[in-house]
């Protein structure tokens, strides 16, 4: 490890939203290098506008060069790299299909699927597209928007898929409000036969309804019985997931799967 570097780099990170100026004997007294050795750092960062440095206090902030960093690595982050093990860890933990969801005008997108090997194959996948009315993983989402908005898709129509979808829309305006007061979703083979799905709702770190999180499998596999222990699954990933939402402003609409 060359020392100067990691020293340098060190430094650079005491400038935070808490502490965003420094002087350059304070960073000396914190990383303990002496001055001569701070002001050199502090003078290359300064030269190469890593650093600003002010006239009249003589603190240092971060520099112009750093912001054009922050956006180049913007535009190129994958919000995969950070959700995508959460859904992997999920999926080991309960041996069953996750999925991750968005919403995308009137419909459900799925963002995201994992499915164990040994799992008969679904026919949800990357890129598919569903009404939110139907099923968990979408009604978790619908249950969420505008009351205008809701009225607006049960105005174009509620298909039947199976004998098990919603397609009242008085039971499905029920079922809207049930959502609501428990805050997540269960369905049982209204889109797939033979498939029990449970869902909670991801919002946007501004508030709005962003997408889902769905746990799904055969139901001779998740009983009645077993939901709880589904539910604290997808609970836990939901913790998980929201902590990055809110930590990194992420907007699932960015989502990519990486190789």
């Amino acid at each position: 490890m060359l020392k100067t570097l990691d020293q340098s780099l060190k430094l650079l990170q005491l400038f935070t939203k808490d502490k965003p100026e420094w002087g350059a004997r304070e960073l000396a007294k914190e990383i303990g290098v002496n001055h001569a050795n701070v002001f050199r750092m502090l003078s290359t960062f300064e030269a190469n506008r890593y650093l600003e440095k002010d006239p009249v206090t003589k603190k240092y902030s971060l520099g112009i060069r750093l912001w054009e960093l922050g956006l180049t690595m913007r535009e190129s982050f994958h919000v995969s790299r950070l959700i995508h093990p959460i859904l992997e860890s999920m999926m080991e933990e309960s041996g069953e299909s996750i999925f991750l969801t968005c919403l995308d005008g009137d419909e459900g997108l799925t963002l995201d699927a994992l499915e164990p090997d040994n799992v008969v194959k679904f026919s949800v996948s990357v890129g598919s597209r569903c009404p939110l009315f139907v099923g968990a993983s979408y009604r978790s989402i619908m249950a969420y928007l505008p009351q205008e908005h809701i009225e607006r898709i049960i105005q174009q129509g509620l298909k039947q898929y199976t004998k098990n979808t919603i397609a009242d829309p008085d039971q499905l305006r029920a079922e809207l409000a049930h959502i609501l007061e428990v805050g997540w979703a269960r369905s049982s083979g209204e889109y797939t036969p033979d498939v029990l799905a449970i869902a909670c709702p991801l919002f946007h770190y501004e508030g709005h309804i962003m997408g889902s999180l769905t746990i799904s499998g055969p139901q001779y596999r998740m009983p009645e019985e077993s939901v709880e222990k589904y539910y604290d699954i997808l609970m836990r990933g939901k913790e998980q997931i929201d902590k990055i939402i809110t930590e990194y402003r992420v907007d699932l609409s960015r989502y990519y799967l990486f190789g």
